[in-house]
C-alpha cells in the first residue's frame, strides 16, 4: 500500500500539469497529425514512466544521481535529442514541406510509429525525470511491501493522469479544426513548438545537476 497516497496524487498531478518537454512535444505532434498523432505521442511518453520507475526501484537511478560523468552523458544525449526534434520541425518549414490535415491509412500508420518513438525516447532520455523519480517515489513507498511493485503502481497512476491530460491537449487542438486547416496557423505552431523544443534541449544541456 502506498504511504500518504493523497499527497502523492496531488504532487504527481501538479507535476503532470506543469508545462514542459512532454507538453511541447504533444502539441507539436498534434499539430502535425491530429489527435491520434498526439495521443500516440502521449502513449510513448507515458510508457517511458515505467522505465524510470523500474530504474528507480532497482537502484540504477541512484548511480545516475551520484555519478556526475554518467549524469552529464545521459543529459547530453537527452538534450541533443530534443534539439534534433526541434530542428527537424524548423528544417521542414524552411524546405516548405506541407503539413497535411488528413492522412491516408498507410501514412498514418508510419506517423504513429514515429510519434510513439519520439514520445518514448524524449521521456526515457530525460535524466531529470529519472532523478525526480529517484527522489520522489521513495517518499511514498511502504517498507513493509515490495518497492518494485509500489514503484510500478505509482508509475501506472502517473501514466493514467498524464494520458488524460495530454490526450486532452491533443483533443483540444483537434477541436480547433478550422485553425488546423490554416497553413498560416500550422506554420506558426510548427515553428513555435520547434523553437520551444530546441530551447528546452538547450536549457537541459546548460542546467547544473
Amino acid at each position: 500500500m502506498i504511504v500518504n497516497f493523497e499527497a502523492f496524487l496531488i504532487a504527481i498531478t501538479i507535476l503532470t500539469l506543469t508545462p514542459g518537454v512532454d507538453t511541447a512535444l504533444v502539441i507539436r505532434n498534434s499539430s502535425r497529425g491530429g489527435v491520434v498523432d498526439g495521443a500516440t505521442t502521449s502513449l510513448g511518453i507515458c510508457l517511458g514512466l515505467f522505465v524510470h520507475a523500474t530504474f528507480s526501484a532497482i537502484g540504477i537511478s541512484a548511480l545516475l544521481a551520484q555519478s556526475a560523468q554518467l549524469f552529464a552523458a545521459v543529459k547530453l544525449v537527452g538534450a541533443a535529442y530534443l534539439i534534433w526534434l526541434g530542428f527537424s520541425s524548423l528544417r521542414a518549414l524552411m524546405k516548405g514541406q506541407a503539413m497535411p490535415s488528413e492522412l491516408t491509412l498507410n501514412q498514418q500508420s508510419l506517423n504513429l510509429k514515429r510519434s510513439l518513438r519520439e514520445g518514448f525516447l524524449s521521456n526515457v532520455l530525460n535524466p531529470k525525470t529519472a532523478v525526480f523519480y529517484l527522489a520522489f517515489l521513495p517518499q511514498f513507498i511502504n517498507p513493509e511491501g515490495s518497492a518494485f511493485a509500489q514503484s510500478l503502481l505509482m508509475a501506472a497512476i502517473h501514466f493514467v493522469i498524464a494520458m488524460i491530460w495530454q490526450c486532452g491537449l491533443a483533443g483540444a487542438l483537434d477541436t480547433a479544426k478550422g485553425l488546423l486547416k490554416s497553413s498560416r496557423f500550422m506554420t506558426w505552431m510548427e515553428a513555435t513548438t520547434g523553437v520551444v523544443l530546441v530551447a528546452l534541449g538547450v536549457k537541459l544541456l546548460l542546467e547544473d545537476k
